[in-house]
């Protein structure tokens, strides 16, 4: 079975989106800074970055960044399937998207994710998301994407954590081009699941 693997871009001061995030303004002032990297002009690491995400077998994201996103029409990529925690229901415009689930229970996706991934892992998205997911110990390893911006304000990533203190186990680092470092962590200590 692969890993769930929470892939999120983010400034050197942590932010992962600027200020005034709004539904019409998703990654905040400036936020779109942040994911630059993602469209390289030809080969190298951030490819082979994009690469791997998009190999992933199924996507966790939070309502935040799903719905701002147009729920990439109903197809992140390769038609793997979706599931998008969120209190509130479906929207109308998402209703004809087949491999899209929308849930509120967050070990029921996860467990539903990493079964329909199979041997591949399980892109998850989104600050929420990830925070919830590392409190109920259901992500394996965490892979920034580290920008060299200070943003001075918006959504950081690893609030509302909690006070429990938490290993992690470097795996690698790689540097990219543009001056974003590629750093990718697992969890040392793991709950029985």
């Amino acid at each position: 079975m692969g890993n769930t693997v929470l892939y999120m871009s983010m400034s050197l001061d942590g932010f992962i989106a600027g200020p005034n995030v709004t539904d019409e303004n998703g990654l905040g002032d400036g936020g779109e800074r942040l994911h630059e990297w993602l469209f390289p002009s030809e080969g190298g690491v951030n490819t082979r970055i994009v690469d791997e995400f998009m190999s992933t077998g199924a996507v966790i994201a939070g309502r935040g960044t799903f719905e701002p996103a147009e729920g990439w029409n109903g197809d992140h990529h390769n038609g793997v399937p979706i599931w998008v925690l969120s209190r509130h229901p479906r929207p109308d415009w998402a209703r004809g998207m087949s491999a899209v689930h929308y849930t509120i229970d967050i070990e029921e996706a996860f467990r539903d994710a990493r079964s329909a991934a199979g041997a591949q892992d399980v892109l998850v998205h989104g600050a929420a998301t990830a925070q919830r997911a590392i409190a109920a110990d259901l992500l394996d390893e965490i892979e920034i994407h580290l920008i060299p911006v200070l943003l001075g304000d918006g959504r950081r990533l690893f609030e509302q954590l909690g006070t429990q203190h938490r290993e992690l186990d470097r795996l690698a680092v790689r540097t990219g081009e543009g001056g974003v470092t590629h750093l990718r962590y697992r969890f040392l200590s793991r709950s029985a699941r």
